[in-house]
């Protein structure tokens, strides 16, 4: 069986509460070895960083404020996060970056929130775990004074066109695929975008409980995404992008742990 890491797990969510331990267990039957736990508040980086310490070598955490949040945040918060960032589980700042699709927070605190993860990111020299929706323009304008950063970043989730991931690869991003590659009626941008994405950017994730792929057959009742359905949105990512799903595996794998430092086990 491959060996696969889901790099976008949002196990600290409530839908998770009953089942945690279950679900670790099914998604390494389904060979996805090791998962990185999305930290998108102070208070969620900090349960995720508590969950992967009990999973060592296994599980990994981020520490961030994602935009949505921005609002929360203050000096005090990035300390909390350089705190946290210090652990050798934590390997990544941020859920961070631009979301103008909701507007949960005002842009000019998304942005100086941004910019605070930059910079502890450069002082901590600590790769970068980035959100980007409908913000494409204005995120690369910001990352302008950041270009030494990106070549250690991932544009997380990526749901854009092939002319933004043009862009974000020429300016050295890896890219984060999810099964929104699996939605007939909004994933049709995403497939033809990853034809553009060098098999050596490329990085796989599930965001669970969120995205779960549309055309996966035997869909849970409840709906919810886990990091064991990661082997179906492989398969379509190679579909899309006209190579085996060995080779997404096997590269997405080595991305990975070359990016955030992971173990091999």
């Amino acid at each position: 069986m491959q060996q696969l890491i889901d790099i976008g797990v949002n196990l600290t969510d409530k839908q998770f509460n009953n089942d945690r331990e279950e679900v670790i267990e099914r998604a390494l039957q389904s060979g996805v070895v090791q998962m990185i736990l999305t930290g998108a508040s102070v208070k969620s980086s900090q349960h995720a960083f508590e969950i992967a310490k009990k999973y060592p070598k296994v599980l990994f955490s981020t520490a961030g404020i994602h935009p949505h949040d921005a609002k929360t945040f203050t000096n005090t918060t990035i300390e909390e996060l350089e705190k946290l960032a210090q652990h050798e589980e934590v390997v990544a700042i941020g859920e961070c970056g631009l979301d103008f699709n909701r507007m949960f927070s005002p842009q000019n605190i998304q942005e100086e929130c941004f910019e605070a993860h930059l910079h502890l990111a450069r002082k901590l020299s600590m790769p970068l775990f980035l959100h980007e929706r409908d913000a494409h323009e204005r995120f690369c304008e910001i990352f302008a004074d950041f270009r030494d950063l990106a070549e250690k970043s991932v544009v997380h989730c990526f749901t854009g066109n092939k002319d933004q991931v043009k862009k974000y690869v020429s300016m050295g991003f890896y890219i984060g695929v999810t099964g929104w590659i699996c939605d007939e009626r909004r994933g049709q941008d995403l497939q033809e975008a990853v034809k553009y994405i060098p098999l050596d950017r490329l990085l796989i994730e599930t965001d669970a409980p969120y995205l779960l792929p549309r055309n996966m057959e035997n869909k849970p009742k409840n709906r919810r995404n886990e990091p064991a359905f990661l082997p179906h949105i492989v398969h379509e990512i190679a579909k899309y992008m006209g190579v085996e799903p060995e080779v997404v595996a096997k590269q997405a794998t080595a991305n990975t742990r070359k990016l955030f430092n992971l173990p091999e086990i």
